[in-house]
């Protein structure tokens, strides 16, 4: 057990202080600037500007400390509670049962100075986990191992856990065996197929403050217009041979841009990705500047998704996630390998107690009416769409409503085969996509409800849409035939009828593969 202090007020580490300041100073550069190279104060206006600065400093650092002084936390003996606020103070408890996860987050600056962000993520929303800002790195780690022994002890002591359950019960394993990791040319080809221009995003949230430092008007339409006009006939004396040859490179340019943007935007996100598998769970460490340290129960894990995209599909890499109630920043499953073959995402499905469809998998397409209605019905909106054209535009013109009606046709019906779903004894699959697949994975034993849902025109033409409710995310199957639809909703609610629900937080029931774990169940047809 932790020797940390408990039920005694803490505060956070008062070297983080230094972190607020030093955001203080940052925040206060811009205005200054903005001041200076403007006309305010006039001949003085660089003092002013200093004034401003030192002022905002000063204020942000008074606020600072005083956050810092009533920021408080308890670790007490079932629950973490944290208190805030200046004026308005508020109180939260959150019992160790309800923490999901606990990650370790380590920005450049609090990274340099020995510092961690500790995030409780209770599954019930990114508003609602809480944060403590900033602990050194040997504090988190200690509170990350204590929430982890209080919360297996909560669960061992419920009225389904037995002797035997508890010695049953995985012991600290804190190396783990190593699942997946991402080597630096791995990064790089991982990189390439991140292609991205978000670099003139960021131009062009840089060229906002153009205005304030200078008199030229960056979005003064005549100002580009004058400069194209005198640069013209320079242009025109270079042939059409160097200008092709302009083109072809400022296009090579792009596209090099890109790259280098895709492969930046990777590393500074997924360097030193490790995946590795221990009693407690899988642990994800990722990131170059800002470094996260996160851990995930093996027992939380409720379903995964593999996907892909349109061009790494072609070459054969995947992607894996977890889906629970905790998520990734941005309300994103947690990606455990982000980018793997598919012999390499098999050893991490098996260690999370799933497995991966095979030759003898019973896959079932969704019903031929539904392949007619999902495309007959856009085709024949778009194809409708000739008939203004061939009315207040050239008739030209109308022949293309038809053509692109048909291109949609064609690729929706295409589409139809690769729109599956497969139910074994434990495991639910369900698979749609025929450019860049996504794949579905959901244990029988931990979804929480199971829904029939019809529209009209379902209901006319005799099929429906299953959801399927799973802590932490969905899984829907479209088109499936409504006779079959039933048998489905009377399988999984048979396995659920024979599940003891009382053992589902059992530490040692649920690391078994195959575990029974039960949960309440709400069914809802329409």
């Amino acid at each position: 057990m932790s020797d940390l202090p408990e039920d005694t007020v803490q505060r956070t580490a008062p070297l983080g202080m230094a972190v607020g300041a030093l955001a203080n100073i940052r925040s206060a550069i811009i205005p200054a600037i903005a001041i200076a190279f403007s006309g305010i104060g006039g001949s003085g206006r660089l003092l002013v500007a200093l004034g401003v600065g030192l002022a905002a400093v000063v204020i942000g650092g008074l606020f600072t400390y005083l956050g810092w002084r009533r920021t408080t936390y308890i670790i007490g003996e079932t629950d973490i509670r944290l208190e805030s606020g200046l004026l308005s103070r508020s109180a939260r408890s959150v019992p160790y049962e309800r923490i999901q996860d606990v990650s370790l987050e380590a920005k450049p600056l609090p990274r340099l100075l020995g510092l961690v962000a500790v995030k409780f993520e209770t599954g019930a929303g990114a508003g609602e986990d809480i944060a403590l800002e900033y602990l050194t790195n040997a504090q988190g780690e200690a509170l990350r191992q204590l929430v982890r022994e209080r919360r297996d002890e909560e669960a061992q002591a419920g009225p389904a856990a037995s002797p035997e359950d508890a010695a049953a019960a995985p012991s600290p394993d804190p190396e783990g065996e190593v699942l997946f990791a991402m080597s630096p040319r791995r990064l790089v080809t991982f990189g390439l197929f991140e292609f991205s221009l978000a670099v003139f995003a960021v131009l062009g949230g840089a060229l906002q403050y153009v205005d304030n430092v200078t008199s030229i008007d960056v979005w003064d339409v005549d100002i580009w217009y004058g400069w194209l006009k005198e640069q013209g006939p320079a242009l025109a004396s270079l042939g059409p041979l160097v200008q092709a040859a302009s083109a072809i490179a400022g296009l090579i340019a792009l596209v090099i841009l890109g790259f280098g943007t895709g492969v930046v935007r990777t590393a500074l996100r997924d360097w030193g990705f490790t995946l590795t598998r221990s009693a407690r769970g899988f642990r994800r460490q990722r990131g170059l500047l800002t470094r996260t340290d996160v851990v995930m129960p093996a027992h939380r894990v409720q379903a995964m998704v593999i996907g892909t995209g349109l061009l790494r599909y072609r070459f054969g890499w995947q992607s894996l996630s977890f889906v629970s109630l905790a998520q990734d920043d941005g309300g994103e499953s947690h990606v455990v390998a982000p980018f793997a073959k598919r012999a390499e995402i098999a050893p991490i499905v098996a260690a999370a107690g799933f497995h991966l469809p095979d030759a003898a998998t019973q896959w079932h397409r969704a019903s031929t009416q539904y392949r007619t209605d999902t495309a007959l019905v856009p085709a024949a909106l778009i194809a409708a769409a000739a008939i203004p054209v061939a009315i207040f535009a050239s008739p030209w013109l109308a022949p293309i409503p038809f053509v692109v009606a048909g291109a949609v046709l064609a690729a929706r019906l295409y589409a139809w085969q690769f729109h599956r779903y497969a139910l074994d004894a434990t495991q639910i699959f369900s698979s749609r996509g025929f450019l860049s697949p996504t794949n579905t994975i959901a244990t029988r034993l931990k979804l929480h409800s199971i829904e029939i849902a019809q529209g009209p025109l379902a209901r006319l033409r005799g099929y429906a849409t299953v959801h399927l409710g799973l802590a932490g995310g969905t899984l829907a199957v479209t088109g499936v035939p409504l006779a079959e639809a039933r048998k489905l909703r009377a399988s999984v609610i048979e396995t659920i009828a024979a599940t003891d629900y009382s053992r589902l937080d059992a530490p040692a029931v649920q690391a078994l593969s195959g575990a029974q774990s039960g949960f309440s169940v709400n069914l809802r047809a329409t």
